[in-house]
Protein backbone atom coordinates (compact mmCIF):
# COMPACT_ATOMS: atom_id res chain seq x y z
CA UNK A 1 0.00 0.00 0.00
CA UNK A 2 2.73 2.45 0.78
CA UNK A 3 4.44 2.08 -3.01
CA UNK A 4 1.07 2.11 -4.46
CA UNK A 5 0.25 5.94 -2.42
CA UNK A 6 3.95 7.08 -3.03
CA UNK A 7 3.53 5.96 -6.86
CA UNK A 8 0.14 8.42 -6.81
CA UNK A 9 1.74 11.01 -4.80
CA UNK A 10 5.30 10.90 -4.51
CA UNK A 11 4.97 14.15 -1.94
CA UNK A 12 3.07 12.19 0.58
CA UNK A 13 4.09 11.94 4.18
CA UNK A 14 4.35 9.73 6.86
CA UNK A 15 1.62 10.82 8.39
CA UNK A 16 -0.40 10.86 5.57
CA UNK A 17 0.78 7.48 4.70
CA UNK A 18 -0.06 6.17 8.45
CA UNK A 19 -3.55 7.94 7.67
CA UNK A 20 -4.44 6.21 4.69
CA UNK A 21 -3.12 2.30 5.66
CA UNK A 22 -4.65 3.07 9.40
CA UNK A 23 -1.34 2.24 10.94
CA UNK A 24 1.25 3.88 13.44
CA UNK A 25 3.07 6.20 11.85
CA UNK A 26 6.67 4.54 13.36
CA UNK A 27 5.25 1.47 11.90
CA UNK A 28 4.63 3.75 8.05
CA UNK A 29 8.68 4.29 9.08
CA UNK A 30 9.67 0.86 9.55
CA UNK A 31 8.21 -0.34 6.71
CA UNK A 32 9.71 2.02 4.62
CA UNK A 33 13.06 1.40 5.83
CA UNK A 34 12.64 -2.16 4.65
CA UNK A 35 11.21 -1.07 1.27
CA UNK A 36 14.36 1.37 0.98
CA UNK A 37 16.98 -1.75 2.18
CA UNK A 38 15.04 -3.87 -0.77
CA UNK A 39 15.87 -1.41 -2.99
CA UNK A 40 12.04 -0.63 -3.88
CA UNK A 41 11.72 2.66 -2.39
CA UNK A 42 13.97 5.96 -2.39
CA UNK A 43 13.76 9.16 -1.01
CA UNK A 44 15.15 11.86 -3.14
CA UNK A 45 15.96 15.30 -1.83
CA UNK A 46 15.47 16.64 1.87
CA UNK A 47 12.83 16.11 4.65
CA UNK A 48 10.65 18.82 2.97
CA UNK A 49 11.46 19.24 -0.15
CA UNK A 50 11.84 16.00 -1.57
CA UNK A 51 9.68 13.14 -2.78
CA UNK A 52 9.51 9.18 -2.81
CA UNK A 53 11.12 7.06 -5.69
CA UNK A 54 9.59 3.80 -6.77
CA UNK A 55 12.33 1.71 -8.19
CA UNK A 56 10.41 -0.82 -9.55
Amino acid sequence: MILNACRRRSDVTIPELAGLIGITERSVERNIQKLQENKLLRRVGGRKEGHWEVLE
